[in-house]
C-alpha cells in the first residue's frame, strides 16, 4: 500500500425528513444569505421546494435563486449564478437536486470568489484557492458530488466537458433522504447504477498498485449496486434498497476507494465526456456504451485484475466472460450498450476521439490515449 492523505470534511445528514433541517445546518455555520441552485422544476412539483424555503425562512436565512440546471450542466448557467452571487453578496451556495445541480453549485462557489473567467479553473490555468461554502440536498444518487470536491461542467460554446477538483468545494453538509429519490425514473436509475460502477472500476483496473483491501471495497460496491438496482426496478418504493443505493453511491467517489493505490486514471470518464459534450448524451448512458468497449481494449494490460473481477462479481473464471456479463447487465437494466443506441453514427467517432484526446492532454493521459487509440476503443462500441 502506498502513502496517502485522506481527508473528507463533508458532514452527511442521512435519513427521512432531514431536508426540513437544512436551514438549521446552514445557520450552524453562521451563514445568513445563500444562493439556492435548482434544476428544471421537479422539486416544485413534488413539494421539496416548499420544504427548503420553509426551512430557510424558519432560520432567517436570506436567499436568492437560480434554476434551470440541466443534466449536463452548462457553463453559461454557472456564469449566471456567479453574477447573482457577486451582485447580492452571497455567503454560501445551496444546491437542491441531482449531481448536475451540486456540480453547478460548486462551480458557482469557486467563480464567486474569482475576478476572472471561472473556466480558467477547468483548463488548469489557475488553481482554486478560495470558494464560498457549499451545501446540498440530494434528489438523485449517482455522482457522489455530495461528498467530494469534484465539479463537471460543459462549456456550451466550445463543446468541452471538463472538471475541477478541490476540497474547498466539498459540501459542508449534505442531506441524503432516500425518500426524495423514490420518483427517479427507471431510465435514470439505470444510468445512476452505471455511473457508480464507473467510479468504482476506473482505478480498480488502471492502478499499477491496487491493494486487496481496496479491491474488496470496490467489489462490494459493485455487488451492492447490482443487488439494489434490481430490487428497485422491481419495487421503486423499497426504502432499504434505496437507502443502500444512495450510501454506496457516495462511497464510490468520496476518496475512499483509491486511498493507498498508485497509477490510477479515469479513461472511461475522459472518453464519455466527449459523448456528452457533442451529442448531449446522459452521462450514465454514455458510460454504459464506453465501459464495455474500453474493457475489451484494455483487459490485456491488467488481465489478472479482469479475471478477479469476473470471479468476484459474476463467479466466472474468464476475463472475457466478466466483461460480457457486465455489458449484458447494463442492457438488462435498460442502459444502452452501443453508439447506435444513443444515436451516434460511426462517422462521428473521429470528432469524439479528437474531443476526448484534448481532455486526455489536460489530464496527462494523452500519451496512452491518442486520437487513434480512442477511435479504436469507440469502434468496439
Amino acid at each position: 500500500m502506498n502513502d496517502f492523505m485522506y481527508y473528507n470534511p463533508t458532514k452527511i445528514e442521512f435519513g427521512k425528513t432531514k431536508e426540513n433541517k437544512i436551514g438549521q445546518y446552514i445557520k450552524e455555520s453562521n451563514i445568513k444569505k445563500v444562493l439556492l441552485v435548482t434544476g428544471t422544476g421537479s422539486i416544485k412539483k413534488n413539494g421539496l421546494y416548499e420544504k427548503i424555503i420553509s426551512s430557510l425562512n424558519k432560520y432567517n436565512i436570506e436567499y436568492e435563486e437560480i434554476d434551470g440546471v440541466v443534466s449536463n450542466p452548462l457553463l453559461s448557467r454557472v456564469n449566471d449564478g456567479i453574477k447573482i452571487a457577486k451582485e447580492h453578496k452571497i455567503e454560501a451556495v445551496l444546491g437542491v437536486g441531482g449531481g448536475s445541480v451540486a456540480d453547478s453549485a460548486k462551480a458557482i462557489a469557486v467563480g464567486a470568489k474569482y475576478e476572472g473567467d471561472v473556466w480558467d479553473f477547468f483548463i488548469n490555468k489557475v488553481q482554486i484557492t478560495e470558494a464560498l461554502p457549499v451545501f446540498t440536498v440530494m434528489t438523485l444518487a449517482a455522482t457522489a458530488s455530495e461528498m467530494n470536491g469534484n465539479s463537471v461542467v460543459m462549456n456550451d460554446e466550445t463543446q468541452q466537458k471538463y472538471s475541477i477538483a478541490s476540497v474547498l468545494v466539498n459540501p459542508v453538509v449534505s442531506v441524503i433522504n432516500p425518500e426524495l429519490m423514490a420518483t427517479v425514473s427507471q431510465e435514470y436509475l439505470a444510468y445512476s447504477a452505471v455511473d457508480i460502477i464507473a467510479h468504482s472500476i476506473e482505478v480498480y483496473f488502471t492502478a499499477t498498485d491496487h491493494p486487496n483491501f481496496n479491491s474488496r471495497i470496490v467489489e462490494s460496491i459493485i455487488k451492492t449496486v447490482i443487488e439494489t438496482t434490481e430490487a428497485l426496478l422491481e419495487n421503486p418504493n423499497d426504502y432499504d434498497a434505496r437507502a443502500e443505493f444512495a450510501w454506496v453511491a457516495i462511497q464510490a467517489l468520496n476518496g475512499l476507494t483509491p486511498a493507498g493505490t498508485a497509477g490510477g486514471s479515469f479513461p472511461n470518464h475522459m472518453i464519455e465526456h466527449a459523448l456528452s459534450a457533442i451529442y448531449n448524451v446522459a452521462h450514465g448512458a454514455g458510460l454504459a456504451v464506453v465501459i464495455p468497449a474500453w474493457m475489451k481494449w484494455h483487459k490485456e494490460q491488467n488481465i489478472k485484475q479482469y479475471t478477479r473481477f469476473a470471479k468476484e462479481i459474476f463467479n466466472e473464471n474468464d476475463a472475457d466472460k466478466g466483461i460480457e456479463l457486465l455489458e449484458a447487465w447494463f442492457a438488462k437494466i435498460g442502459a444502452p450498450v452501443t453508439l447506435q443506441m444513443i444515436n451516434i453514427p460511426r462517422e462521428g467517432i473521429k470528432a469524439l476521439a479528437t474531443n476526448a484526446n484534448a481532455l486526455a492532454g489536460l489530464w496527462g493521459m494523452d500519451e496512452a490515449y491518442s486520437v487513434e487509440t480512442i477511435i479504436d476503443i469507440l469502434e468496439k462500441a
